[in-house]
Parts: C-alpha cells; structure tokens; sequence
C-alpha cells in the first residue's frame, strides 16, 4: 500500500513537472518570439536612423558645397533715372531753332564679383537701359548724360578674371575689359551715376577709347607712391583678328600726400591703331591716332577737393564716321562735403571745361571751329543708404564750335538724377 502511494506520488510530481517544463518551454519560446520581433523592429528602426543620418549627412555635403560655391561672393547694382530739359537745343532733327524739349533715360546695373581668394577674383557687370535722354536733340563736341544705355536687352558689358601676384606688387586682368577703368581715372570726375554727368567731366573727350571688348591690363606698384597701368585692348572690339588693329594706353600715377592730404597726379599716353582718314589728303586712310594727357585730383580738407583734366589728341585725322575731330580739351572742378552745413554725405560741386577742335578739321570744312566751353554745378543730396536725388545744371557756350546748323546760341539743360542702390 505504501508502495503504491509512492509510486503515485512519483507519476504526480513527474506529471507536474512534465507540465511545468513544457509550460517553460512554451513561455520561453514565446518570448524568444517576440524578442525576435522587437530586435527586427529595433533594427528595422536602426536601418531607418542609419539612412536618415546618411541623408542628412549628404545634404549637409550639398549645403556646404553650395555654401563653398557662394562664399566671397557680393551682389550689388543701381538704377539710375535722369531727367533733364533744354533751352536752346539745336539739334539737327528739331522742328525750330532752338527748341526746347525735356526727356527721361535710365540705365540698370547689376554686378556680381566672386573671390576666390586673396589673389583671384572674377567679375560680371551686366547694363541695360532705355532712351537718349536730350542727347539726340544737342549737337556738341561733348554731350550732357555720360549715363545713356540705350539697349533694353540686359547684356553682360564687363567679365574679367583678375590674378594679385603675392611675391611681386604686380595685377593681371583679362577678359571683356572697360578701358575707362583703368586710364584717366579721376576721385571727384569719374562717375556719373553719383558725380557730374556732362562727357567732358567723366572722361577727357580726346582719349578715342574703344568699346568694351577682350584685352588685358597690368598694373604695377614698385612703391606705394607710384602705380603703373598697361593696357592692351581690341581696338574696334568685334572680337577677330583682335592683334590687327590695337588699343594701348600706359599711365603713371604718382600718389603724392601733400600736406598730409592724399592726391593723384596721372600722366598718360596712348595709341589707337584702328585706320583713320587724314584730313587734308582723304586718300590716306590708313593713318593711327595717338595723344597724351593728364588727370590730377587731390584733397585739400576734409571736406574740399579738386582736380583738373587736360588731353591732346593727333589733330591731323578723325575716325571714318565721324563728323569732328578734336585736338584739346581741359577742364578743372571743384567738389565740397556736406559736412560744411551739417549734411555729412551730400556733396556739392562745380567744373568749368573746354574742347578744342582740331585746326586740320577747321582748315578742310572751312568752319569757324571755336571752342567749345562747358560749366556743370550739382549738389547730389542723399535721402538714405539706398537713395540719392541729384538736380545738375549744366550750360554749354558755342556749342559745336558754333558750326551747328540749327542755331548757336548758349544752351541751357537743367535736371534731376535720381539713383537708387541695392
């Protein structure tokens, strides 16, 4: 009997632990299920980071890329609006003698300069613009707006790469190149978006400067008061058989500090090889231009600088198309800060100039060819940081030499220039 009980003990507990093991085994199996389950999730979300992560990171490789592309990069540009009327006008295509007439032009400039380190750089400017303002109704040796655009199509007129070699003080340019920024630069006559507007204030009228075309330029300073400019350029700038016919200029440029106040006392020369026709023998129309001249500024104060131009030029030819040729012309200014009357950034300025026609030019079309003599005042008024209302009055005696066919007399020609920077 006891026996018994025992063996039934036995088969019990082993029953139970029968049970129980598989319940174990059961349990256990379960859990490496969903273990399982949660490590495929995990990894699935894992996989997930992993991918996002190496998302990010390329996005990020991208962003800095761009960012690398845009880094020393600057924008900037204006428009400009003038506004002028004349008394007087005379020219050609006006219904009277001196008629008076008022006309609007504006330009737009857009430049973007890219650095791509302290010695190289790349620069756009593209231009558009619209109207000759009163330009077409004056016949002058020296018109009255530097500023006239008269292409709406927004074209690119200035693309050059730049190189500053660091061992040796000297700056190459080359590409799509304006002769005017490198040769009779002025501080207080060389602008006209902001300065005087009148030709003969920008630029000396007898320098036969080419249009904006291929050429190259270096600029050397041996010492901090003497700058050298080289300029080679295509003459007539279309781009073919750009060696034949040549523009070259060479100006010296003594910065000299006299009584401590900065000044530029430019001496240059240049040569145009483009064929011109001489005056008194037309057969001869193979013949070169050439002059020389000088552009001097220099600070006085503060807050009063001045500058004076002269030029010369080859009188014994002229340019096949062109109606004049001039000899000499000078003209000299006077510029004054607003801080005299408590404007700090406005400016007030006056000039006086004259133009020489050539005597060959006087001698084969029997005129009277007398100078031609220009006075432009104006005081350019800054509103903010982005606008600058300017009223120019400029006067003009014996204009064309007083050889116009549609009157001689004294012309008159007031306006406004409006700019606006961004």
């Amino acid at each position: 009997m006891k026996l018994k009980v025992l063996l039934i003990g036995c088969c019990v507990v082993w029953g139970a632990l029968s049970f129980s093991e598989r319940s174990f085994a059961d349990n256990l199996e379960k859990e490496i299920v969903e273990l399982k389950q949660k490590i495929s999730v995990l990894e699935e979300k894992l996989s997930q980071k992993e991918k996002e992560d190496s998302a990010r990171k390329e996005l990020y490789e991208e962003l800095n890329e761009i960012k690398e592309i845009f880094k020393g990069i600057s924008v900037g540009g204006g428009a400009t609006f003038v506004i002028q009327g004349t008394h007087n006008a005379n020219g050609n295509d006006l219904s009277k003698n001196g008629e008076d007439t008022t006309d609007v032009a504006f330009s737009l400039d857009l430049e973007i300069e890219k650095n791509f380190s302290e010695k190289d750089r790349i620069y756009l400017h593209f231009e558009a613009g619209n109207g000759e303002g009163v330009t077409d109704e004056l016949q002058v040796f020296s018109n009255v707006n530097a500023d006239v655009t008269e292409d709406e199509n927004f074209d690119l007129i200035e693309v050059w790469y730049e190189h500053n070699f660091m061992s040796i003080p000297l700056t190459l340019t080359f590409g799509k190149i304006d002769s005017t920024a490198y040769i009779d630069n002025n501080e207080y006559a060389n602008d006209e978006t902001t300065q005087f507007l009148g030709d003969i204030f920008k630029n000396s009228p007898t320098i036969e400067f080419p249009d904006n075309g291929p050429g190259i330029r270096f600029n050397l300073e041996p010492f901090k008061s003497l700058g050298i400019e080289f300029l080679m350029m295509d003459a007539d700038s279309d781009w073919k058989a750009i060696f034949d016919n040549m523009f070259l200029g060479c100006e010296f440029n003594f910065k000299l500090n006299i009584f401590e106040r900065p000044g530029n006392y430019r001496i240059y020369g240049w040569l145009n090889d483009v064929h011109h026709i001489k005056w008194n023998n037309p057969s001869k129309t193979k013949e070169r231009n050439y002059g020389f001249g000088l552009s001097f500024d220099q600070e006085l104060t503060e807050a009063l600088g001045i500058f004076l131009r002269y030029g010369w030029q080859n009188p014994k030819v002229y340019a096949d198309g062109s109606d004049f040729s001039l000899e000499q012309s000078w003209s000299t200014g006077v510029q004054l800060a607003g801080s005299l009357w408590g404007r700090n950034e406005d400016i007030f300025a006056i000039a006086f100039g004259q133009i020489f026609p050539s005597g060959d030019y006087k001698e084969a079309n029997n005129f009277k060819a007398k100078s031609e003599k220009h006075l432009e005042v104006y005081y350019n008024f800054k509103v903010n940081n982005y606008l600058a209302l300017t009223p120019d009055l400029q006067v003009i005696w014996d204009p064309y030499g007083g050889d116009a066919a549609n009157g001689d007399k004294t012309i008159f020609i007031g306006g406004l220039r409006i700019q606006v920077n961004f």
